[in-house]
């Protein structure tokens, strides 16, 4: 049974290619294009996750889109007469793509699969296509790569078709969805209010505003929780959509939402007040609130031990790890790709398992289906030196144990490392094979990351990577977080505590306070978003992680997605070079190559390339 998941036209648009179940390649079409969030249709990435299964599109028993387009459509229609006359601006605006391009998307699927047959010379695609629900695919994708034969289901996000929270249970190769919340009461759009009301751009400064919460007090919790959503204890929750303009405009809040807050939105790029911090932090302890209660309805509905998680709003890892920490449920598996991208893989998985009736086998010693979520391109090293000599790039070829000996030492001594390996990650986190590395010891590296390599703000911590059996040495978690989607504490033993001068800082003043042993990846509340290496999944970013620990006695790195402000993770070669000439990271490592940025030439006839891409 082979599958080919498709997720486009809203944003994140990804590939994904299921054989019998096995997740055999998926990537984002942003890796291929360089345009960030990239929301066409991913003919870049199908043609890659075709190339890689060595498939053309005849070859296929099945293509899934990840939502039903005719339900949204409904959606939104009602939703604009439900409002009108407002919103006839926002009206106008969506309605010729609708009815020349979404409305028909069979059409249009098809003439863009026709499109990839031509560039690999393949057949072309004849058979209908399957399309499941939004939360459905969501749903598919956080319980079929699970190492559960059965559980709870629960996703959560903006909105798909109108569901917005979901929740139900898989057991073996079937899944239902039992319950839900409609648009336009959602979670996942509560807070993107507070992402476009705080100066972040939607859909991707999310996380910026879970970094920022630590910098402030939950000063607005109760005005959160008194005139916004009636949050019950059951979990469900209506929003009071008198102060939101989501429905009927172009914007995400309005006048009324701005005066509850005592002032208009902050205007991207100004000055971050302790204003926008305090809200950060109030927005972040209400979705906590709401999501262990939604949690503990679904563990007393469904009474299942173990709970699967997907949709955008799973990746709040500050969520996800007090999730965890009070233990609703036993075990907790996250997709990795857990927003609209994933949604390519749960639209495979659904038609693979829920439509063809395939048996899934749970493979007791894997510790899921995701292969570590390393599902992109790989590229040779012929291909890799090839690239290099044909450029005239100088750099150094290594054995394995000359290159984990000398990149182990260049981070010892606080050098910034570009890392390339293996095959390139799917979802929004870097893994250590599209990573850029720094030394945790160092109370320098916070700043030098964010102010001269990525080029972003300041407060935003950055995150360890660490040996899995070494996880418990540093951090108050005794398990396994592979894929990054959890928050723990820093051990106590490893803290530095506040001064007297500390306690008289405030918000961002309490910024490169070194707070731990391994200050470039404790943020300001002691806690860190943690990643585990496992030798079995990733055994040459593991060899690396042991060969500084041999060096320096800890088993623990600064790992940050390779690209800048901006700009899409890198995929090939080329994109991770002229990433790493373009900052002041100090060596690149792309396969068995060292590159040294002293020995390189300086860019030619480069674009203006922090115009080139748009801040988000």
């Amino acid at each position: 049974m082979r599958v080919l998941g498709v997720s486009a036209f809203y944003h994140d648009a990804a590939a994904a290619l299921a054989v019998d179940g096995k997740i055999v390649a998926a990537a984002q079409e942003e890796r291929f294009t360089r345009k960030k969030h990239d929301s066409r249709f991913p003919r870049h990435a199908v043609a890659y996750c075709l190339r890689e299964a060595g498939l053309g599109l005849g070859d296929l028993d099945r293509v899934a889109f990840y939502d039903k387009p005719l339900l949204k459509f409904e959606r939104l229609l009602e939703t604009y007469l439900s409002f009108a006359p407002r919103g006839w601006r926002s009206f106008l605006t969506a309605m010729p793509v609708w009815l020349k391009e979404k409305l028909f998307l069979d059409r249009l699927l098809r003439t863009e699969l026709d499109a990839v047959a031509g560039e690999i010379t393949c057949d072309p695609w004849t058979k209908p296509f399957l399309f499941p629900e939004h939360h459905f695919s969501h749903a598919a994708s956080a319980f079929y790569p699970s190492p559960f034969e059965e559980a709870a289901v629960l996703t959560m996000d903006g909105v798909g078709e109108w569901a917005t929270t979901s929740f139900g249970v898989g057991r073996g190769n079937a899944l239902t969805l039992q319950a839900d919340i409609t648009f336009p009461h959602s979670l996942g759009l509560l807070y993107s209010a507070f992402t476009y009301y705080t100066g972040f751009k939607v859909n991707s400064g999310e996380y910026k505003v879970m970094g920022l919460a630590p910098y402030g007090e939950p000063k607005y919790v109760d005005l959160i929780l008194t005139h916004l959503i009636d949050l019950k204890e059951d979990g469900s929750f209506h929003l009071n959509m008198e102060y939101f303009d989501y429905c009927t405009g172009l914007r995400m809040t309005n006048d009324r939402f701005h005066r509850l807050f005592g002032g208009e939105p902050r205007r991207p790029e100004a000055e971050l007040t302790q204003r926008e911090m305090d809200l950060a932090r109030s927005i972040q302890e209400v979705t906590e609130l709401a999501v262990l209660r939604i949690a503990r309805h679904v563990r007393t509905q469904t009474g299942m031990r173990n709970l699967c998680l997907a949709g955008g709003v799973a990746l709040n890892c500050v969520a996800n790890g007090r999730l965890l920490r009070e233990r609703v449920f036993d075990r907790l598996w996250i997709q990795p790709a857990a927003g609209d991208a994933g949604g390519a893989l749960g639209a495979a998985l659904a038609a693979t398992y829920g439509h063809a009736g395939t048996p899934r086998t749970v493979v007791a010693e894997e510790a899921d289906g995701m292969v570590g979520s390393y599902l992109g391109p790989v590229y040779s090293q012929q291909e890799i030196e090839g690239f290099l000599n044909a450029q005239g790039y100088v750099y150094e070829r290594l054995t394995d144990s000359e290159l984990f000996d000398t990149v182990a030492d260049l981070l010892a001594h606080e050098a910034v490392v570009g890392w390339v390996q293996g095959r390139m990650e799917f979802g929004p986190r870097a893994l250590g094979n599209r990573s850029i590395l720094g030394d945790a010891r160092s109370p320098k590296m916070q700043s030098i990351m964010n102010l001269k390599v990525k080029f972003r703000e300041s407060f935003r911590p950055f995150a360890p990577a660490v040996l899995e059996e070494r996880v418990a040495d540093y951090f108050e978690l005794d398990e396994p977080s592979p894929y990054m989607l959890l928050v723990a504490p820093v051990q106590e033993v490893r803290r530095k505590p506040l001064t007297e001068e500390d306690r008289r800082l405030f918000g961002i003043q309490r910024l490169n306070r070194p707070r731990s042993d391994i200050p470039a990846v404790t943020h300001l509340d002691y806690s860190a978003r943690i990643q585990t290496v496992s030798k079995t999944t990733n055994p040459q970013f593991y060899a690396l992680l042991k060969a500084f620990e041999a060096k320096t006695g800890y088993g623990v790195l600064v790992n940050t997605s390779f690209n800048v402000r901006g700009e899409p993770i890198v995929c090939s070669p080329a994109d991770a070079y002229r990433c790493f000439m373009r900052t002041e990271m100090d060596a690149l490592v792309v396969g068995n190559c060292l590159l040294r940025k002293e020995a390189q030439r300086p860019l030619t006839a480069d674009s203006d390339w922090r115009k080139d891409f748009q801040l988000d």
